[in-house]
């Protein structure tokens, strides 16, 4: 495997973005190399709920949803910081699975269909020049025809291409944190709850087996406010949401620590920098509360792999495939990062977050609305 030098395709980061890419190229022919900082498997901070958009794809990828037995989710529960509690029908509805088992099973499909795999890697810098990419990492030194970054919501490639977001101010949109638990806890099967705090939201679903995944955004400040301990914060700041403070002084926690991920920054980012197609979080990342950052980063890749396809097969120019990537990137998440922006402002927050909620219950066609605007058809 180390023998080769020269790649089709070279992918930075196997999230689900990176993986099921991968895959695609790897199963049309093409050389691909994917480069993993982890081993796998491992957990991910991630809410671990995927629409049902995305259930034919991931079955095309090797992915048995049924025979996992995965809980459908179709119902949204949301309380405001006083506690209220809101009720919603999730219109296409969705499952839960944890990235631990997801991004395994893919991972084992990617190597199956002939995909060079380097886990344990961390790509230091990739170079663009004379139509092909220089592929950095500590141990290797690759070329590839075409590169795309994969690598999560902030990277050393971030800095590395000096992308706007990464020297932005920290304002209402940046410098959030992210705090992942699995847990066992008395919660319905088929719900998704989302329980708003000061400055953040805490959302609770199922996963396989017994677990719930439980995993809460805020801002650094809250952090900061308490001694950067995750834990007086929970008790200072989540458990004055009475819903929240049964979770969290009633469930049995699964992990000895939470996983923790911080400078998370919700800000538009380019889909093509310096000739690398972005795919997942690197091209631009959903607020959580609209619970579809997976099934946006699995669609993604299929848009990126059409157009890195044709451009591979000679039908079309590089310039043609970078434009057509972020024409279809935009004409299909655009509005729902957008929409997602404007929501995050509106949680969060005590009376703000009551009154919007309010209106939300009251008026259901404007909650379906709503709803179905942060979701994408089967792709």
């Amino acid at each position: 495997m180390d023998s080769i030098t020269k790649y089709d395709v070279a992918i930075i980061g196997g999230g689900l973005a990176g993986l099921t890419l991968a895959i695609q190229c790897a199963r049309a022919g093409f050389i691909t190399a994917l480069y993993e900082k982890e081993h796998y498997p491992f957990h991910r901070v991630c809410g671990e709920y995927i629409s049902l958009e995305s259930k034919d794809f991931l079955k095309n990828m090797g992915v048995d949803i049924e025979a996992l037995q995965l809980p459908i989710i179709n119902t949204l529960h949301i309380t405001d910081s006083y506690g209220h509690l809101y009720h919603f029908t999730l219109p296409l509805g969705g499952f839960g699975i944890s990235r631990f088992m997801l991004d395994d099973i893919l991972y084992q499909q990617a190597q199956q269909a002939g995909v060079h795999i380097f886990t344990a890697t961390k790509v230091q810098n990739v170079v663009f020049n004379n139509q092909q990419f220089a592929i950095s990492t500590s141990h290797h030194q690759h070329k590839a025809t075409v590169a795309v970054g994969s690598f999560g919501k902030r990277s050393n490639l971030d800095v590395k291409l000096q992308r706007p977001f990464i020297n932005q101010n920290k304002g209402r949109l940046h410098n959030y944190i992210g705090i992942k638990y699995h847990i066992k806890h008395a919660h319905p099967v088929d719900t998704i709850a989302l329980h708003n705090f000061k400055n953040g939201y805490c959302g609770i679903s199922k996963i396989e087996g017994d677990t719930y995944c439980l995993c809460y955004l805020t801002t650094a400040d809250n952090l900061k406010a308490n001694d950067g301990s995750i834990k007086q914060m929970e008790a200072t700041v989540l458990q004055k949401n009475p819903k929240l403070k049964d979770i969290l002084t009633q469930a049995e926690f699964l992990y000895e620590a939470p996983l923790a991920i911080s400078q998370i920054s919700f800000s538009p980012k380019a889909t093509v920098e310096n000739h690398m197609l972005m795919v997942g979080d690197a091209a631009g990342l959903i607020t959580p509360l609209c619970g579809n950052g997976m099934s946006m980063a699995l669609h993604g890749s299929k848009l990126a792999f059409t157009q890195i396809q044709a451009y591979l097969q000679k039908d079309i120019s590089r310039k043609d495939m970078e434009e057509n990537f972020t024409n279809e990137w935009k004409a299909h998440f655009g509005k729902r990062l957008w929409i997602g922006r404007m929501v995050q402002r509106l949680f969060g927050g005590n009376y703000v977050t009551y009154l919007f909620l309010k209106t939300m219950q009251q008026s259901k066609w404007l909650s379906t609305k709503l709803i179905k605007a942060t979701h994408g058809q089967p792709f």
